[in-house]
């Protein structure tokens, strides 16, 4: 016989835990289950070296803190932690262990019918809450067979699990810098392909990144530039929190090459973008250190000045005259790690909410489906949507629905007679 719950919450990462958080206080019967342990993610799919991309005093729920230095970037094991702990804070009623395997509306009757490795349910609401990063996404340029090692970026642990030789590091955002940056300390060459990207200040006068956001307004933009729906932020927390300028890892020796485009015989081919992409990145850069500054003079704010933060070395030589193509075996790459990001994984969610490209449709992660709830997408309602405060905002807004739903759920009709009668 199948267990009723009033809403399923699927997934116990940030999104799953902020999402019981505001069931809880809203007095909502739910159980989150969980495939894996709570916050699984964050301590098999990353790297060992891996902090959080914002500071300990901004990216976590208002409920709770690091227990570290307010400028700190916890490191992924921290992060994970820290949700198992806000889980245990707030009695969260999760189950782990226990794999969705399928949701299908019941036919005659509200709710849905979910089948998992542990048993079934019969829920009236369902949250996946799984977000957008679910399954590696690697290009199909390099076959299998061409005799080098490809690991996805969420593989990725330390160099030491690489063959001896050169590396290329195919993705310039967060992860991507990082990886590179790191392989090339232990003692290997890298190459690293660089896409479209923005390049934000990691901080500018006395103030990290995510604070200039916040009061210039940006993280409250509702939808991403035209055209920059899927360029990648190349920005991090290592080393303490530094501005991520390619410069500087070509200093240390890495050598940036244009977006990977095709292979053929052993010869990678790169598109003759990459200072188009350098310097478009520059341009962003200097773009928020720009409206920084004229926020301080509005607002007459008391914040040491930075010129130096706007001098932009000399191109590299490997930006002045780019690599089209690299002969892998000719330049001992015997690896790629592919930081290319992930997409979606809704298999399980066997109901009509998915656009033709199996993408959600949904409003704030109110799903096309009634009764089915989206939570942790990119810009799901604002630019911050994807960070750990930001999912915490959606999981309110996605209670308050499923709060209004069950109001008229449970409206029988009899206020309507009862002020009928009252009219006569």
């Amino acid at each position: 016989m199948a267990e009723n719950v009033e809403v399923l919450v699927v997934g116990a990462g940030q999104a799953g835990i902020a999402m019981s958080e505001h069931l809880t206080a809203r007095g909502i019967d739910h159980v989150v289950l969980e495939r894996h342990r709570i916050a699984e993610r964050w301590r098999t799919e990353r790297w060992d070296s891996l902090v959080a991309n914002g500071p300990a005093w901004h990216d976590r729920f208002p409920g709770r803190a690091f227990d570290l230095d307010d400028d700190a970037f916890p490191g992924k094991d921290q992060v994970a932690d820290y949700f198992a702990a806000y889980a245990e804070q707030i009695g969260a009623p999760v189950r782990t262990g226990v794999e969705v395997l399928s949701v299908r509306r019941h036919d005659g009757r509200p709710g849905f019918r979910v089948r998992t490795s542990g048993g079934e349910y019969d829920a009236r609401y369902v949250v996946a809450a799984t977000g957008a990063f679910q399954k590696p996404v690697i290009p199909p340029l390099v076959p299998a067979d061409a005799g080098l090692v490809q690991l996805h970026s969420s593989a990725y642990h330390n160099p030491a699990q690489l063959p001896p030789g050169a590396v290329l590091v195919v993705g310039a955002g967060s992860s991507g810098v990082q990886i590179a940056a790191e392989i090339q300390r232990s003692g290997r060459q890298v190459y690293l392909s660089v896409g479209p990207h923005d390049r934000p200040p990691r901080r500018y006068r006395g103030r990290d990144f995510v604070w200039w956001l916040g009061v210039l307004g940006l993280w409250e933009r509702s939808t991403p530039p035209q055209g920059a729906e899927h360029v990648t932020i190349a920005v991090s927390g290592a080393d303490g929190g530094r501005t991520v300028d390619f410069r500087d890892l070509a200093d240390e020796g890495i050598t940036l090459v244009g977006r990977t485009q095709a292979y053929h015989d052993g010869v990678v081919t790169f598109a003759p973008d990459l200072a188009d992409n350098i310097h478009r990145g520059d341009a962003n850069h200097l773009g928020l250190l720009e409206e920084a500054d004229a926020w301080v003079q509005r607002n007459g704010a008391d914040l040491p000045e930075e010129p130096e933060a706007k001098l932009l070395g000399p191109d590299p030589e490997s930006v002045v005259h780019p690599l089209a193509e690299l002969d892998l075996a000719a330049a001992g790459v015997a690896s790629i790690v592919w930081a290319t990001g992930y997409t979606g994984d809704y298999g399980w969610l066997q109901v009509d909410a998915f656009d033709e490209r199996g993408r959600p449709q949904h409003q704030r992660g109110v799903s096309s489906e009634p009764g089915v709830y989206f939570l942790g997408l990119p810009w799901q309602s604002r630019r911050g949507s994807s960070f750990i405060w930001g999912v915490w905002h959606d999981a309110q807004y996605l209670a308050d629905a499923i709060q209004i739903q069950r109001g008229y759920a449970a409206y029988d009709g009899h206020a309507a007679v009862a002020a009928g009668g009252a009219s006569r």
